[in-house]
């Protein structure tokens, strides 16, 4: 059963502290990045590279992904990412190797040079995370509606 005020499927108004919450989130989020950004560029990497090493890394259980696997997790097409990852490559941040379960597939993995600039950037990211505090937490939300 929807509510009486749901447009276009979505349950109940929002009041004006959600909208408040909604655009602090909006604005840390945004401050996240554009320290993110700044960041890895002072430290000669892209932000896309930044997000390629990231992924690589971060792959659960592995240490490599396959070029579709990269592509889902950045959410780019394939040949986006086929051009992202020759570009990090050429950088000496990331290697091809064969899959060991596709011959037509190849895995991409950090250098020992990515590993060292992941480490280096990803300390800083950690630590202006722990900086912002509350700034990105999930908002609370004033509309009545409760959980599930």
């Amino acid at each position: 059963m929807t509510e009486p005020d749901d447009v276009d499927g979505a349950p109940g108004a929002l009041t004006k502290p959600d909208f408040e919450a909604l655009a602090r989130f909006r604005f840390g989020i945004r401050r996240y990045l554009r320290f993110s950004e700044e960041t890895v560029r002072s430290h000669g990497v892209t932000p896309q590279h930044y997000q390629l090493l990231l992924a690589l890394k971060g792959f659960p259980g592995r240490e490599w992904a396959s070029v579709r696997e990269l592509a889902d997790r950045l959410q780019l097409r394939h040949h986006s990412v086929v051009e992202l990852v020759n570009r990090a490559q050429d950088q000496g941040l990331v290697e091809r190797a064969p899959h060991p379960d596709d011959a037509r597939a190849v895995r991409v993995q950090l250098t020992a040079d990515g590993e060292r600039i992941l480490g280096r950037l990803s300390a800083l990211h950690r630590d202006e995370l722990r900086r912002m505090g509350d700034v990105l937490a999930l908002p609370i939300w004033h509309d009545g509606a409760g959980p599930g």
